[in-house]
């Protein structure tokens, strides 16, 4: 897994958390009440951009919204439950289109309904999955768990002490043949890293994935990659790759790359951002995890890293310019945390995006890059995939982690089950 800053930060929860895994998993959403409900007077954020719904109302049938409006301008048919949610502020789930998931089922499932509890509708997990676990969960609706996509196994040049589950190429031959064995297991998308992990070993050259990009293009899958510097990303650019699972991370980008990116309409980025190197309050966790992991979480945030802030200020700084430029951001946290996508989310806002351009990211960019096309946003027809917020996040986006309830293809989940079982703690 590529280790960024902001994953070895988290990485000794993740185990924390793992290890706190029990055999029995609790059914984490609430028992569905069937028929139709009518959700009115919330602050609605539809996620497409536009401005928030003032005293709003929406009606979900069958897992679905199937009227959304103003207060009072819907028709509810006879007997519709109802529920009041004056205050309150709503928008959609939101869709983590980086993570890299575990290899056990027990584990996998669990980690899917922790992103559930965070208000997170679906995730990807980026070339890390063995076997056919993955593809097999994909196919499946967990009660309260966050949907899952995967890259399979992705590629990459031998890179011996590292995970061996990607594809070790040397040849166009090899590159080849692994885009044929992953096309026909139906991967959401094919991962390639780039990277030499600062010297250590030699990263895929142009031709190598050069190869990967072509076949892929052939079988009618999309790739998307793994890079560090400038001069690779161009290059990939060049072969055709459509999107990057991380950005430009050893200088600020320039003209030509800016003019590249807008030249290719559905070209993404993910950015991933880095720890901002900054003193952290971690306290919003408290109520969630354990007073071991509490303390864990609190040490390693509560110092100021003057060489963690300059990485971040390069990466900063190139997502403030792609983001202006009108590229295509979608939110991604390269990790398993269940909670880490609210921070990104902060991190995207501190890179100098706005509020509502990260929501953006994070609910409707994040669908399209996953081809979800029933999530993302709050209209007629998509799936009732939303959180309930006790404050509005446009006017702070810190406020995403101030959830009320989630609910996911029109149910709520059972937070205080969740929460119960990974803290032995009862609302």
């Amino acid at each position: 897994m590529p280790q960024t800053r902001k994953t070895v930060r988290w990485s000794i929860c993740v185990l924390l958390l793992v290890a706190a895994i029990g055999a029995a998993l609790v059914q984490s959403q609430a028992p569905q009440t069937g028929g139709v409900t009518l959700f009115e007077g919330a602050r609605l954020i539809t996620g497409d951009g536009s401005a928030p719904v003032e005293n709003s109302a929406f009606i979900v049938q069958n897992n679905r919204f199937t009227q959304v409006g103003r207060k009072g301008q819907l028709k509810a048919p006879a007997g519709a439950a109802r529920v009041d949610l004056t205050g309150k502020t709503v928008m959609p789930a939101i869709v983590d289109a980086h993570t890299h998931m575990p290899n056990d089922r027990a584990a996998l499932v669990d980690l899917l309904q922790r992103k559930a509890y965070f208000g997170v509708a679906a995730v990807i997990s980026m070339g890390q999955d063995a076997g056919d676990l993955a593809l097999q969960v994909r196919e499946e609706v967990i009660p309260g768990a966050a949907r899952l996509r995967t890259a399979g196994r992705g590629i990459t040049g031998p890179e011996p002490g590292r995970t061996e589950i990607p594809y070790w190429v040397t040849t166009e031959a090899e590159a080849r043949k692994a885009v044929q064995e992953l096309a026909p297991r139906k991967v959401d998308i094919i991962k390639i890293w780039v990277d030499d992990r600062d010297g250590k070993y030699k990263k895929l050259t142009p031709a190598l994935y050069g190869a990967v990009i072509d076949e892929a293009h052939k079988q009618n899958v999309r790739v998307t990659a793994h890079i560090v510097t400038l001069e690779d990303a161009k290059g990939l650019l060049r072969a055709g790759l459509d999107g990057f699972a991380h950005s430009v991370r050893d200088k600020d980008i320039d003209d030509e790359f800016v003019s590249m990116m807008k030249q290719r309409k559905n070209a993404f980025v993910i950015p991933n951002l880095p720890d901002r190197g900054v003193k952290a309050d971690m306290g919003w966790l408290s109520d969630t995890v354990s007073a071991e992991e509490m303390k864990t979480l609190q040490d390693g945030a509560s110092t100021d890293r003057p060489a963690a802030q300059q990485a971040f200020g390069i990466q900063a700084r190139n997502l403030a310019r792609l983001n202006k430029e009108g590229v295509l951001i979608a939110l991604g946290t390269d990790g398993g945390v269940p909670w880490s996508h609210h921070i990104e989310m902060a991190d995207m806002v501190a890179a100098g995006m706005m509020p509502a351009q990260v929501i953006v990211a994070a609910t409707r960019n994040a669908a399209q890059v996953l081809r979800l096309t029933d999530l993302g946003t709050i209209a007629t027809g998509k799936s009732a995939d939303f959180i309930v917020l006790d404050a509005n996040p446009l006017d702070d986006i810190a406020n995403t982690r101030r959830i009320s309830s989630v609910y996911l293809r029109g149910t709520a989940v059972d937070r205080a089950a969740v929460k119960a079982r990974w803290t032995g703690r009862k609302s």
